[in-house]
């Protein structure tokens, strides 16, 4: 079984493409993800944000795992996205994901009630308890509206069958004391690819990356200079990265712009599922000067 240890690195949060129809697009899910591993990620996020996991159906979210893992073929983790508001349903996912070849899954906070400290805790201690493979905690309270402050997720990463976490609050300080805080045997990674290079500064072991979707090479490279202490090349290949970066967190959001991006490089991102919006023509332009930027296109 995997553990936190074995989640780290560049771990892309994959797209999940659709045709012009709105149906899955399966074959280039394997191109995608054929991209990724040839890029040197070291592990895949599937059906999360990214993947527009509250857009999916059950089924869908099934047959993206085990697409995933197929292509994949044991070469480096899937943790898969298992995310609802309640915990009955987040056990039912986890479990389809494990039978479709998910090595571990990833889950936020539930969404849309706010709940104390106590729920929350109760929440995630359920869902270790009735699963069998590992489980990762993702704090991303501008999305869920509930926060995980860092004495709970310290709490959280002492649980059995809890193997690390995904920080996605924009805080500095708040990753800073998870890590100082959690043990010292989980994984712990961010979530935000602007803060990719810092966090690795304050000891974080890796990200869960949109950015690596469309670049997975320059991020895994970025990681490599980090790990080899040549801390000016990786500041500095951060910083040229950025120029994507600002298209890939709040604003315009980041499921379209991955997308955009993907198709110009030659991979079939495919559309947004409605509700998501589209790109504009300017959007789309700074996308592609983004890339241009970068030395992509």
């Amino acid at each position: 079984m995997i553990e936190g240890k074995n989640i780290m690195g560049i771990i892309p949060a994959v797209v999940t493409p659709f045709n012009g129809n709105g149906d899955l697009d399966l074959k280039a899910l394997e191109q995608i993800t054929r991209y990724l591993v040839d890029g040197g990620v070291h592990g895949i996020m599937a059906t999360g944000g990214t993947g527009e996991f509250c857009n999916l159906l059950k089924e869908e979210k099934k047959e993206i795992v085990k697409v995933i893992a197929d292509t994949v073929g044991g070469k480096i983790p899937i943790i898969a996205g298992t995310a609802a508001c309640s915990t009955k349903e987040v056990i039912l996912l986890s479990n389809d994901a494990q039978e479709s070849g998910a090595n571990a899954v990833i889950v936020t906070a539930p969404y849309y009630f706010k709940l104390p400290k106590s729920s929350l805790l109760k929440h995630y201690k359920t869902i270790a308890q009735n699963i069998d493979c590992p489980l990762v905690v993702y704090n991303n309270p501008l999305y869920t509206g509930n926060d995980m402050n860092p004495d709970l997720i310290a709490d959280l990463l002492k649980e059995n069958n809890i193997i690390g976490m995904k920080q996605s609050n924009s805080d500095m300080g708040q990753l800073i004391e998870i890590i100082r805080i959690s043990p010292k045997d989980v994984s712990i990674c961010t979530g935000i690819d602007s803060q990719f290079y810092p966090a690795l500064c304050i000891g974080a072991i890796g990200i869960y990356s949109t950015a690596a979707t469309v670049m997975p090479a320059q991020m895994v490279k970025v990681y490599n200079l980090f790990q080899e202490e040549k801390f000016e090349e990786a500041l500095a290949l951060h910083m040229k990265l950025q120029a994507l970066n600002k298209y890939l967190e709040y604003d315009p959001g980041y499921v379209a712009p991955a997308k955009e991006a993907l198709s110009l490089l030659g991979l079939s991102g495919g559309y947004t599922r409605l509700p998501l919006p589209e790109l504009t023509t300017e959007e789309k332009k700074g996308i592609r000067k983004a890339l241009e930027t970068i030395g992509l296109l």
